[in-house]
């Protein structure tokens, strides 16, 4: 079972809310506009060009959650990472899995919960596809694939991630901020992150800005998914469970040592990659 515990009650900036112009609410025992939250996406306009935000009052919510691409400037929010749920099952591939898919652009999203049921394999909590998506204290849980960043410029703050294999992955050209992550022990060896960059001319690659990472069991920074992966962790706190040599080769063999590393007070910065 993949759960996307969903509250978010978030500002993307001044400008975004300024702009904003409906609002609508979700509630599953029927008081507001719509029992769950893909039939507020369904509501929403294509190629919708003002702000629409949408409430989702506290409750657990049994969906999988798709908004298409000619959807943007969705705002979503709940009440509390506990008390606003969206979970959904399925398990053992990536596509048609994930509790919550986004294809679109200018998504806002804060204080945003995943938390998969432990025999969960391959399930992804949150795929997303769109461009310019931030996320505000938001959390992601699961085991293997937990948030698939798939491609787009994303910017993560104060989020909470969790998992075991190659659990934040994919293309994005994306910034981690204030973060915490953790790794789980789940019987096999744990890489955080499996970046896809596949050209020295692809700008894709995550930052890790101020982050902690925590976890039960050792665990490497990541391993290289592609030739080119990058992945930079900046002044970030690394806990001891993390593999000394931080990144694994999978099939690129030398590849892992093609990276600089730099220690000063509060300053570490992996590479991998060119």
């Amino acid at each position: 079972m993949s759960v996307l515990a969903l509250l978010l009650a978030l500002v993307f900036s001044c400008s975004a809310l300024n702009a904003q112009s409906v609002t609508v609410i979700v509630d599953k025992s029927g008081s507001g506009n719509f029992t769950n939250v893909q039939q507020a996406i369904d509501w929403v306009p294509a190629n919708n060009n003002r702000w629409i935000r949408i409430h989702v009052k506290a409750g657990t919510y049994t969906e999988k959650v798709t908004v298409p691409a000619n959807k943007p400037y969705i705002l979503l929010e709940g009440g509390s990472r506990a008390r606003t749920i969206i979970q959904s099952s399925g398990h053992g591939s990536v596509v048609g899995t994930s509790t919550f898919t986004n294809t679109y652009n200018k998504l806002i999203l804060r204080d945003e919960d995943a938390v998969p049921d432990a025999s969960m394999e391959r399930a992804p909590a949150f795929m997303i596809y769109g461009d310019k998506a931030s996320f505000y204290g938001c959390g992601f849980v699961s085991l293997q694939d937990t948030l698939s960043d798939m491609q787009g410029r994303h910017y993560f703050n104060r989020c909470y991630i969790e998992g075991a294999v190659d659990f934040i992955w994919g293309s994005g050209q994306s910034i981690y901020e204030g973060c915490a992550i953790y790794s789980r022990n789940a019987g096999t060896t744990n890489f955080i992150t499996a970046q896809g960059r596949d050209s020295p001319n692809d700008n894709s690659g995550f930052v890790f800005k101020y982050c902690t990472v925590n976890g039960d069991d050792t665990t490497f920074l990541g391993r290289v998914y592609r030739a080119y992966s990058r992945v930079v962790f900046f002044k970030s706190t690394l806990g001891s469970h993390v593999a000394p040599r931080g990144w694994f080769a999978w099939n690129f063999k030398g590849q892992e040592y093609v990276y600089s590393q730099k220690r000063y007070s509060k300053l570490y910065i992996f590479f991998s990659g060119y």
